[in-house]
């Protein structure tokens, strides 16, 4: 068989592992029995009294092989349907990559522009029509990308992949972008991927996301779990007014550290190291449902075109369908530096990438060992023509580049929360595992200098001294970075049992960290906003909400409350103080 997915990361279960206690790698919200069903034989018999099926989905599905597991098992139904795919239906490959070339940022390794394209534009003018007239007398299947679009109506099914697994399919060449002619360089279909597929496949998802009457996750392609489309909507109804966790995932990187895989259980600890962990990346985390035992991952934006609103809350308007907040995990235990980089301003992400709002972030410190240090903010006598030919030499040369001299390294321990607006010059250093809680943005890193060491493929990883240079300010230097960029806590709230912290952020954050240190219990109001929270210190503590669900959540677990649970308890499992971080759009 060929190869279908390159990674380290195990394959979602189809039943949930035996849970006991600490970090869960598997977080699911339980709708009941008998909600969920796999394999091609329940979906075969749900859909066999249909006239017309039309078989939706996202690109990175396994769509040849989806189609011949259903066909078979219809055929021991007695059905033999006619088929049409989709990709039949598309453009020639070469006048689609005309269509997105524009969006492919030319040359450049790692950035496009986001593409403001359709699904119908992939597709040959009018194919879709023609498909009224294509009537059988038996039963008709039009399955692929876009098959929703077909205008002889239908029950829809959608067919959908996480965005982990879609490139981990990408790297072991089992699947292509949309209408390409066929796989390319893994990181060359990321970019396509982030940039045109994701965008175009994602708005269609939204307008069809209500008529979907079964949803199948297809990671698993010899056993896809299933739902049925009211089901999902409900479950996800619930948990807009409640909480959730997202499923995180975790990847080796070129600096990357010990501290994950020592301390969650579950992963396969045959990596080299573990550098991220994204517990909160919305565009790529999914949704883990169960149902007696049986998991099925849905995909994050599906409960954001259902419910941003309840989500959301006061921010909505503002941000519509895309969640606004990021958390995940930065590994350097043992490890190297992260990259001494920057992330661009507002303007220039929006000019050049086609995104509504920037990459800004904060490093919360999680846990550190020996001389944890993090490189925030340019030295006192910073010189920017000195600073840009240092660098392009240290480029040419491949020499070191004496970072000392042009950034700031400030001694961090546990609980340092650093401030780091666009345009700020930065980088963890080893032996922290950093919290970064950031805005959701999470590919608009500029690297100016990376230790002169390539990647886990042997190759330079790209920098991006040009585009670095344009976003910079170099004023964030000396006395201003251990004034503006190192939060300094303030109490703002106590009662029985708990204390509130403001861990105040840099006045061009939209966002803003509060902390609190609960010894017993404490009930907080969302005021209409949504609260993004996770446990820093203390071995678990259990959150209900004002609807009545309750969740135990363990040390380092991020989980999100919806701005329409309106209210919710957090409770301290542990002897000593909880400590949760919290963060809120301002």
């Amino acid at each position: 068989m060929k190869l279908i997915r390159k990674t380290s990361q195990h394959l979602l279960p189809q039943i949930k592992p035996d849970y006991h206690g600490g970090y869960d790698i598997y977080p699911s919200y339980n709708i009941g029995d008998n909600r969920i069903f796999s394999g091609f034989r329940p979906l075969a018999e749900a859909i066999s009294g249909k006239k017309t099926v039309l078989i939706d989905g996202f690109s990175g599905v396994l769509w040849e092989e989806f189609q011949q597991r259903l066909h078979s098992e219809l055929k021991k139904l007695g059905k033999e349907p006619a088929w049409i795919s989709t990709f039949s239906l598309l453009n020639p490959p070469e006048k689609i990559y005309e269509l997105v070339k524009p969006f492919l940022g030319g040359t450049d390794p790692l950035f496009g522009k986001r593409a403001d394209l359709n699904i119908e534009d992939f597709f040959e003018e009018g194919s879709f029509d023609k498909l009224k007239a294509r009537t059988s007398s038996g039963m008709l299947i039009v399955i692929g990308p876009g098959a929703a679009l077909a205008k002889c109506g239908g029950l829809v099914v959608y067919a959908d992949i996480p965005k982990n697994e879609i490139q981990f399919r990408s790297r072991a060449g089992s699947i292509s972008c949309l209408g390409a002619s066929g796989p390319e360089d893994p990181k060359m279909m990321y970019k396509r991927f982030y940039f045109v597929d994701w965008p175009v496949l994602g708005r269609h998802k939204e307008k069809i996301v209500r008529d979907i009457a079964i949803y199948a996750d297809t990671q698993d392609f010899e056993n896809p779990a299933l739902i049925y489309g009211a089901e999902l909507r409900k479950s996800l109804n619930a948990l807009s007014r409640n909480l959730f966790r997202v499923r995180p995932w975790f990847e080796p990187g070129a600096w990357g550290g010990t501290w994950i895989k020592e301390h969650i259980s579950g992963l396969n600890k045959d990596v080299p190291n573990y550098a991220w962990s994204f517990e909160l990346i919305a565009p790529e985390n999914g949704l883990l449902l169960e149902s007696s035992g049986r998991l099925l991952e849905a995909s994050f934006d599906m409960l954001m075109y259902i419910e941003a609103e309840a989500v959301l809350g006061d921010c909505s308007g503002r941000f519509g369908v895309q969640f606004p907040l990021r958390f995940d995990f930065l590994d350097t235990f043992d490890g190297g530096n992260l990259s001494i980089q920057c992330h661009p301003r507002p303007g220039y992400t929006k000019e050049h990438f086609g995104e509504d709002f920037t990459q800004e972030e904060t490093y919360y410190i999680l846990d550190t060992k020996d001389d944890a240090r993090v490189y925030l903010g340019f030295t006192e006598n910073i010189d920017k023509d000195e600073f840009r030919s240092s660098l392009e030499k240290s480029f040419s040369n491949n020499t070191r580049l004496e970072v000392e001299k042009f950034v700031l390294e400030h001694a961090v321990k546990k609980h340092d929360l650093l401030l780091i607006p666009y345009g700020t010059v930065h980088g963890s250093g080893k032996n922290n595992l950093v919290l970064e809680i950031s805005s959701t943005p999470y590919i608009f890193t500029f690297k100016l200098y990376d230790w002169l060491r390539p990647d886990l493929d042997g190759k330079p990883r790209p920098l991006n001294i040009e585009r670095a240079m344009e976003n910079l300010y170099f004023e964030r230097k000396g006395k201003y970075v251990t004034e503006m960029l190192i939060s300094r806590p303030e109490k703002i709230g106590e009662g029985p049992g708990w204390e509130l912290w403001h861990l105040p952020t840099h006045e061009t954050h939209f966002y803003d960290v509060h902390r609190y240190v609960i010894k017993d219990s404490a009930t907080v109001i969302n005021e209409n906003k949504c609260h993004v929270l996770s446990l820093v210190e203390g071995s678990s503590i259990t959150v209900e909400t004002k609807n009545g669900m309750k969740q135990v959540f363990n040390y380092a677990e991020t989980f999100v409350i919806p701005a329409a649970a309106e209210r919710y308890t957090i409770t301290n499992n542990s002897e000593k103080p909880a400590i949760v971080v919290k963060a809120f759009v301002k």
